[in-house]
């Protein structure tokens, strides 16, 4: 199983990293982070719920990671986010089944703190 918790550092440290590296567009990327998950007629929680089920079905393992967290941090609930998978396994098939399985690993790790 991998460590969600772990990894959600290990990326943030990276992307600190490539954001001194290139910081031009790793700004407009947070900025667009920001933009897009405001609170606007979709709460924040919702955004990243979806969020969420795009990252399952692209097959996304950091983006999985991210999503878990602040989807926890905006108020989700592990039943909201196995809906959220549920709806990701309908538009990606069995790929999204485990992908879907490491979202729920996630929540479980982010909610206890780690592995």
């Amino acid at each position: 199983m991998k460590n969600f918790v772990a990894q959600y550092k290990e990326l943030n440290e990276w992307m600190d990293k490539l954001g001194a590296t290139i910081p031009g567009p790793m700004s407009g990327f947070g900025q667009l982070h920001a933009a897009a998950t405001v609170q606007g007629a979709l709460c924040t929680k919702t955004k990243e719920l979806i969020a969420l089920a795009i990252a399952i079905t692209v097959r996304c393992d950091g983006c999985i990671t991210y999503h878990v967290h602040d989807a926890l941090e905006s108020g989700a609930t592990a039943e909201e986010i196995a809906e959220t998978i549920g709806v990701a396994i309908l538009m990606g098939g069995g790929p999204s089944v485990v992908y879907g399985i490491e979202a729920m690993q996630a929540v479980q790790q982010h909610q206890q703190g780690s592995i």
